[in-house]
């Protein structure tokens, strides 16, 4: 027999599940699909947040609020019904900086109910990275240059340059493997870190991508005169910054 103690010592609101599957036989049958299908939805949802899609993220982490709430996993449905509420008003930076919240409480919860129903757990990959390289962005937004940081920090060493100048007297770091430069900053633009790297033969040892919110195509064409990787405009997501910073350290 099941030990039902393993949930409720886990926070899991068992009694008020019962109210809507009536017995335990059938919260059990219920929860074994919940298990089964779960890989196939938080892949989804990884997907989704990745492409920053946010219609069919609101849709998938409505369902997971569902299930949350069916099986009295209240702090899962809290969680998930803020990501539905901000996934629906598009405001895609709250989704990266909680994701990960979001999916500790997930694990946490598939991993109970692994051990209540008898199955093995799985542990988290610890994932030990010796950060020696350095990649330097250039951008004044600091919502746009956090973001980045979040995403790469746990790879990288990440350094942030609010215009050129401060882009420029970074570049001794012999550890930068790779620049994301904006070009429409405040005191120095990104033209003028172009040319100072260009008159520096720093090409070589620090490839260069361009991301930018400038509109005018002859502006973005005129980057190309100097020996950059690529030109990501905004607003991008996480696949597209991250294919382009595996194109510029690769370069």
């Amino acid at each position: 027999m099941k030990d039902v103690n393993i949930l409720k010592n886990n926070g899991v609101n068992v009694e008020k599940s019962l109210e809507l599957f009536g017995d335990m036989q059938t919260y059990d049958e219920t929860l074994e699909t919940f298990l089964t299908e779960a890989n196939d939805k938080i892949n989804n949802i990884k997907k989704y947040k990745e492409i920053a899609d946010m219609a069919n993220y609101a849709i998938l982490v409505h369902s997971l609020k569902s299930d949350a709430k069916y099986f009295g996993f209240d702090k899962l449905a809290e969680l998930s019904y803020n990501h539905e509420l901000e996934s629906k008003a598009n405001h895609i930076y709250y989704i990266y900086d909680h994701f990960d919240e979001l999916m500790d409480e997930t694990d946490r919860i598939l991993n109970i109910v692994r051990q209540y129903l008898g199955k093995e757990t799985v542990k988290k990959e610890e994932i030990n990275v010796v950060k020696d390289k350095t990649i330097l962005v250039v951008d004044d937004s600091e919502v746009i240059s956090t973001f980045i940081k979040k995403l790469f920090n746990n790879e990288y060493n990440v350094i942030l340059a609010k215009d050129g100048m401060e882009a420029i007297n970074n570049l001794d770091n012999e550890s930068i493997v790779g620049m994301l430069l904006d070009l429409n900053m405040p005191n120095v633009n990104g033209f003028v870190v172009l040319e100072y790297m260009n008159k520096n033969n720093l090409f070589d040892k620090i490839p260069v991508s361009i991301i930018t919110g400038v509109g005018n195509d002859d502006i973005v064409k005129k980057t190309f005169e100097y020996p950059i990787v690529d030109v990501l405009r905004k607003p991008f997501n996480e696949r597209d910054i991250r294919k382009v910073v595996e194109k510029t350290i690769k370069l």
